[in-house]
């Protein structure tokens, strides 16, 4: 991660977090309304919790706007995201060029699987900066490895929320 990205995302204040994040459950809501008659405001976290809805939007796929908002508050820098997704970065400068653009199945449940770990990781550090400096530090519950180099796979990813978990419960390793 860049260290002029790094210092920007650590220096958001408080209220731009919670910003953030509130532009992306209003995001959220007017897309899940899309997908499934809810007629009630649906936060991040509600989201999360409801499987069947998160398949349902997974096959539907994710517009590159909501991807914008979600990125707005995740501790990835683009290059970290072309990586995640498997892409290269040209190609999501030009899924972002299309207004039109909806990421396919496959990217769509990537992007919801890393806003999750990071929804989780907030919660259980009570900061984003705190998450982000747990992100890239090696953990001996997690072989040495910094917990972010395995978010590249899905058996990585609920190794990471394995951990955040029992971090959450104050159970540590």
């Amino acid at each position: 991660m860049s260290y002029l990205w790094r210092q920007m995302y650590l220096v958001m204040s408080y209220d731009e977090q919670i910003n953030a994040i509130n532009e992306v459950n209003e995001a959220l809501t007017a897309y899940v309304k899309n997908i499934e008659n809810v007629s009630r405001k649906i936060s991040f976290a509600d989201f999360f919790l409801d499987k069947m809805l998160i398949v349902q939007a997974i096959r539907r796929g994710l517009p590159f706007k909501i991807f914008t908002q979600i990125k707005s508050f995740t501790p990835f820098t683009d290059s970290d995201w072309a990586e995640y997704l498997d892409l290269s970065s040209k190609t999501l400068q030009r899924y972002r060029d299309d207004k039109d653009f909806y990421f396919k199945p496959i990217h769509t449940e990537k992007i919801f699987e890393l806003a999750e770990v990071t929804n989780f990781g907030i919660e259980a550090f009570g900061s984003s900066e705190k998450f982000y400096r747990w992100l890239n530090t090696p953990s001996f519950a997690l072989k040495g490895l910094n917990p972010r180099e395995l978010l590249k796979d899905s058996y990585g990813k609920e190794m990471v929320m394995a951990e955040l978990n029992r971090i959450e419960h104050g159970i540590f390793a």
